[in-house]
């Protein structure tokens, strides 16, 4: 039997409905053969499946190249001491050196970052934080 993927593994899945984790993983596939011919539930394969199905991804498969190093996620929130920060990753792709200064523009649900030093830098806003 293939291994079920994606809405198949899902439909699946609702079919079984209160099956053990084990047949689950049985009945959609995820089973493989020992050198002395016994059953291998392949549960890993199975929850990478799964949470794919879900629109879960975790990045390239373990077995697939990797790409070194973080990526941003564009995302920050609030410390638990009210700061808010914004990592030296993002001030370096901006060009941004200590010492540059910004007015603090409110908006609506936003935070705006505007520049104050010179000319150059007049049309380089940080992308408002929703």
């Amino acid at each position: 039997m293939a291994m079920l993927t994606g809405a198949d593994l899902l439909a699946k899945l609702k079919e079984l409905g209160d099956a053990s984790k084990s047949d689950l993983v049985r009945a959609t596939g995820y089973v493989s053969a020992k050198k002395d011919g016994s059953e291998r539930l392949n549960f890993t394969a199975f929850y990478e499946a799964l949470l794919e199905a879900k629109g879960v991804s975790l990045g390239e498969s373990s077995r697939g190249p990797k790409r070194p190093g973080r990526h941003l996620s564009y995302a920050t929130k609030v410390q638990f001491n009210g700061n808010l920060m914004v990592g030296k990753a993002y001030t370096s792709q901006l060009g941004l050196v200590p010492g540059d200064e910004f007015e603090i523009k409110i908006g609506r649900n936003q935070i705006q970052l505007v520049p104050l030093s010179d000319a150059a830098q007049a049309g380089r806003v940080l992308a408002p934080l929703a």
